[in-house]
């Protein structure tokens, strides 16, 4: 979370509310819909119980414009919700070291392990990190060695010998990779353990 929040920390305020890359929104619904979905990994993984998809009980539709539980005041300015990044990275990785490598947690993907989830959350947060990159006009390339273990671990079949940040770019069909057809929107990850 901490490079991501890095990045997008000096873009102008002004510019939040362009658009974010390929999402249908601004920058900053962007945002509070990454914050969202991280913070719903770590509500996920945290009960000592398995998770079954509706629990634990969070009003995740309230209706309206924007139904989400976690919100920024925009008046707060942009710095404000990249803390929440920070703060909600910070809880899905404490949960994730904290919870035996033999709990499991449902996704609509699958059934993920704390490895898994730990890894969706690093993804989540590099894929719609681009994407508000592109909207805010910063750069965002990050580290190899950020990327890679998150690429391997949600992305099995992705090619091992090519430059990580690309190749992820191309698994969450935001980009071209030498070679294979550009995927879709309706590309999906692997969230259960790697074994099954």
């Amino acid at each position: 979370m901490g490079f991501t929040v890095e990045e997008l920390r000096g873009a102008d305020a002004a510019v939040w509310g362009n658009r974010a890359g390929p999402m249908d929104c601004d920058c900053w619904d962007a945002l509070e819909h990454l914050n969202n979905g991280v913070f719903s990994y770590a509500t996920r993984l945290a009960p000592p119980v398995p998770y079954v998809q509706g629990r634990p009980t969070l009003l995740w539709d309230r209706g309206g414009e924007r139904p989400l539980p976690l919100l920024t005041d925009r008046a707060l300015g942009p710095d404000a919700a990249l803390e929440v990044l920070l703060t909600v990275g910070g809880l899905v990785a404490a949960v994730a070291d904290a919870r035996p490598a033999s709990a499991r947690a449902w996704h609509v993907w699958g059934t993920g392990d704390p490895e898994g989830f730990a890894a969706m959350g690093v993804v989540e947060t590099l894929a719609h990190g681009f994407d508000l990159a592109e909207g805010l006009g910063v750069p965002f390339e990050p580290p190899p060695e950020l990327v890679a273990p998150a690429l391997a671990r949600l992305f099995p079949e992705a090619p091992g010998d090519t430059d990580p940040w690309p190749t992820l770019l191309w698994a969450t069909g935001r980009g071209a990779l030498d070679g294979r057809a550009r995927r879709g929107p309706d590309w999906t990850w692997h969230a259960a353990p790697l074994s099954v």
